[in-house]
């Protein structure tokens, strides 16, 4: 049976003054009506039942998270005591997925992704979780690249080694490659056989178990002790300690790029990390001369230029490329080629200890 595990824990810095400690990225309606996690999850209802759905999070985020999720059991929103990365995150969810399930499927998925149609994502993934279930193989997703981007991992596949389900061929990934720059980018996307590596991972939970036994001992041995805590009153506190002790490591570092059972799926569908503002500027509907505005704006030889700013009125002249954002206690002016250096100001307000922006 299949299980979807929603990793819910970022930060999502590149998104404030909206995004904040308590309501980051994730929990926001950054693009469209619902928020991105409640997106996620709604993207994923034809496949699985509400039980079957699982989010990850931490202590601060969790009151939203069981308010945007109430059909999803408390149960199965895991909190984590401190952040760890995307090791220890996938471990726990396994865990408690191989309790209720040890024949269990588990996809996991970022919260804050935008994908379309759903019904193509949907399509893959059931493809994903056949291939998983019967060759015990990792599947990833990886993403048809459109532009030599710099911001996203590579994944280079063997277009001749691959395993079928439905409309869907699975490639041999060949190797994992790290953020290019420029130029290695134009040559990767030239080549053919590179995709952008979405983060999204589909394989029995008791293979990523065993995965991380031989490649992560030390986490293994604590997510041992966590498992056997699982439905008692000693969890929470084996909990802390085992993950104030584990070291955090992401899961392709740790074990996707040392197994030599992956293979990747291109995408049949669109895909975008929504990773800053520059993003949502480029996803946003604008008006003739550029101009992409959420509030009410007057904007008099501008051009290119994002304004969020619902409940009250901006005025600007001769902005161009910019970002605005106002929210009811801060506001961020930037050029909308600096968009990514907006978490430099949450660093920034961190140094000041100006906790009540953050």
């Amino acid at each position: 049976m299949l299980h979807v595990v929603i990793m819910a824990g970022g930060a999502g810095t590149r998104f404030w003054p909206r995004s904040r400690t308590t309501t980051p990225k994730q929990l926001l309606n950054i693009v469209g009506e619902t928020t991105m996690i409640q997106q996620t999850a709604a993207r994923v209802e034809s496949l699985v039942k509400p039980e079957q759905t699982w989010v990850v999070t931490n202590a601060l985020q969790a009151p939203e998270v069981f308010r945007q999720l109430p059909l999803v059991p408390r149960e199965n929103i895991l909190i984590e005591p401190v952040g760890r990365n995307t090791a220890p995150c996938i471990g726990l969810a396994a865990l408690h997925i191989l309790k209720k399930d040890p024949q269990a499927v588990m996809a996991v998925l970022a919260a804050d992704h935008l994908i379309k149609p759903d019904s193509a994502f949907c399509d893959t993934l059931s493809s994903a979780a056949k291939i998983a279930h019967e060759s015990h193989a990792c599947i990833t997703i990886g993403i048809i690249p459109t532009r030599p981007e710099t911001g996203y991992g590579y994944i280079q596949f063997v277009e001749n080694e691959f395993k079928e389900s439905g409309n869907h061929r699975a490639h041999r990934v060949k190797t994992f490659a790290e953020k290019p720059n420029l130029e290695t980018a134009i040559n990767f996307v030239a080549a053919g056989d590179f995709l952008w590596n979405s983060g999204m991972f589909i394989w029995r939970a008791d293979t990523i178990v065993k995965l991380i036994e031989i490649y992560l001992p030390e986490l293994h041995e604590g997510l041992m002790e966590i498992e056997q805590t699982l439905g008692t009153t000693k969890y929470d506190k084996t909990l802390d300690r085992v993950y104030h002790k584990v070291k955090g490591i992401s899961i392709d570092y740790g074990v996707m790029e040392h197994t030599k059972d992956v293979y990747v799926i291109p995408s049949s569908f669109e895909w975008n990390d929504v990773g800053s503002w520059e993003e949502v500027y480029h996803l946003s509907p604008k008006d003739a001369t550029g101009n992409a505005v959420m509030g009410e704006a007057i904007l008099l030889d501008s051009t290119n230029t994002l304004v969020y700013a619902p409940g009250k009125i901006v005025a600007g002249i001769g902005l161009n490329d910019y970002i605005i954002v106002s929210t009811n206690d801060a506001l961020l002016i930037v050029p909308r080629a600096q968009a990514q250096d907006v978490k430099k100001i949450v660093e920034e307000l961190q140094r000041r200890k100006k906790n009540e922006f953050l």
